[in-house]
C-alpha cells in the first residue's frame, strides 16, 4: 500500500476522463466525487472503481457527454432520463433538482431511469445535508444477490441511502443491502481476509466468513436474512415504477451493469411548524448514542456516518491509502 495526496489523486483522474471525452468542466467533477470517496474511506467506490468507470466509458456503456433530461412532472414528483450519462454526475443533479422541488413543496421526488453506477451513493445524501434537507435514496443493480429461500440471484443488493443535516457533520446511512457490498468483499478477498460476519453461502451451502468462497458462489447473504431480501425486491419494484425503467430483472439482461433506475427524495424541514426543534432532536439522538455503554472498554459508539470526517483528516494529512499497482493503472490512464 501506498498514499496518494488528495490533490494528485484527483488531477489525475481528471486527466483521464478528459481522453475519454468529458469536457473539462463535467471531467474535474466527476473526478473531485471519486477522490472525496477514497478521502473519506470508502475506497470500493472511489479509486478502486476508477478503471472499470473508464472501462465502461471505452465499451459505450457510459457516455460521457450525455446529460439528464426532464420527461414528465407531476407536482413534486418528476421522471428525468439519465441518457446513460456518468452515474455519479446524473446522480448529484437528480438530488439537486430534488432538493429545489423540497424548497418549494417541503418534498421533492426525482425518478431517475436509463441511467449508470452512482458509485458512492452517501454522496448525494451529504448534498442533500449540505443544502439543509433530509435526503432519501436508492438505486438498483444487476441481479447480485437470491430471494430468501432461493438459489439464484434474482434481487440487487440495491443500496439505500439516508441522511440528516447535523451542524458537526451529518447523521448518513450508507447500506447494500447484502450484509456487505460486491466492492467489499472483493477487497477482503484479495487480502486474504475473513469477513467479520458471515457473508454469505459457500458451496456447501453453508453461511461463511470465508470472501473467496461468497464470491465463487455469487451468493450473498441479504441484511436482516428475508427482512433485507423484502426490501430489496420493494426498492426494485418501487423504482421501476416511478422511473418508467429497468428493474434488476432487465438490468441482468444487458450483460452488465448499465441502463439502471434510481429514485431521489427531499424534505425541507424549513418548512415544518416547528422547524427549531430538528437541530435539537438531532443532537439529542446522538447524544443517546454516544452515552450508550460500549461493547470494547475505551471505543466511543458511534451514529452512521460519524467517523467520516476522522478518516478524511488523516488521509488529507497522510495521503489517500491504495495499492500501488491500483495506482500506476489510474496513472497510465491519465
Amino acid at each position: 500500500m501506498i498514499r496518494v495526496d488528495f490533490a494528485e489523486a484527483k488531477r489525475t483522474m481528471e486527466a483521464a476522463l478528459l481522453r475519454s471525452g468529458f469536457v473539462r468542466e463535467r471531467a474535474a467533477l466527476s473526478a473531485s466525487l471519486f477522490a472525496v470517496a477514497s478521502l473519506e474511506g470508502v475506497y470500493t467506490h472511489g479509486l478502486e472503481r476508477f478503471p472499470r468507470f473508464v472501462e465502461f466509458i471505452a465499451k459505450g456503456w457510459v457516455d460521457p457527454v450525455a446529460e439528464p433530461v426532464l420527461v414528465s412532472a407531476v407536482g413534486a414528483l418528476e421522471r428525468w432520463d439519465g441518457r446513460l450519462g456518468p452515474g455519479n454526475l446524473n446522480a448529484l443533479t437528480a438530488m439537486d433538482r430534488a432538493c429545489a422541488l423540497a424548497r418549494d413543496s417541503g418534498i421533492g421526488c426525482v425518478a431517475l431511469g436509463n441511467t449508470n453506477h452512482w458509485m458512492r451513493g452517501g454522496q448525494y445524501g451529504l448534498r442533500a445535508a449540505e443544502n439543509g434537507c433530509i435526503g432519501l435514496c436508492w438505486t438498483n443493480t444487476t441481479p447480485n444477490l437470491p430471494a430468501w429461500g432461493g438459489l439464484d440471484n434474482v434481487l440487487g443488493n440495491n443500496p439505500l441511502v439516508m441522511a440528516v443535516p447535523r451542524a458537526d457533520g451529518p447523521v448518513l446511512l450508507d447500506m447494500a443491502l447484502s450484509q456487505f457490498s460486491w466492492g467489499k468483499m472483493e477487497a477482503y478477498a484479495a487480502r486474504g481476509e475473513e469477513l467479520p460476519v458471515a457473508g454469505g453461502w459457500d458451496e456447501a451451502g453453508s453461511l461463511s466468513r470465508d470472501a473467496r468462497a461468497v464470491a465463487g458462489t455469487r451468493r450473498a447473504v441479504p441484511v436482516g436474512f428475508w427482512k433485507g431480501s423484502g426490501l430489496s425486491l420493494l426498492l426494485d419494484l418501487v423504482g421501476a415504477i416511478l422511473t418508467g425503467g429497468a428493474s434488476v430483472g432487465g438490468v441482468g439482461q444487458r450483460g452488465s451493469e448499465h441502463g439502471l433506475g434510481q429514485v431521489f427524495v427531499a424534505f425541507d424541514p424549513a418548512l415544518l411548524p416547528d422547524e427549531g426543534r430538528v437541530a435539537e432532536a438531532v443532537e439529542e439522538m446522538a447524544s443517546r448514542v454516544h452515552g450508550s455503554r460500549p461493547v470494547s472498554p475505551g471505543q466511543r459508539v458511534r451514529f452512521p456516518g460519524e467517523s467520516r470526517l476522522v478518516v478524511r483528516e488523516e488521509n488529507l494529512a497522510k495521503g489517500i491509502p491504495l495499492r500501488e499497482e491500483l495506482w500506476a493503472e489510474i496513472r497510465s490512464l491519465g
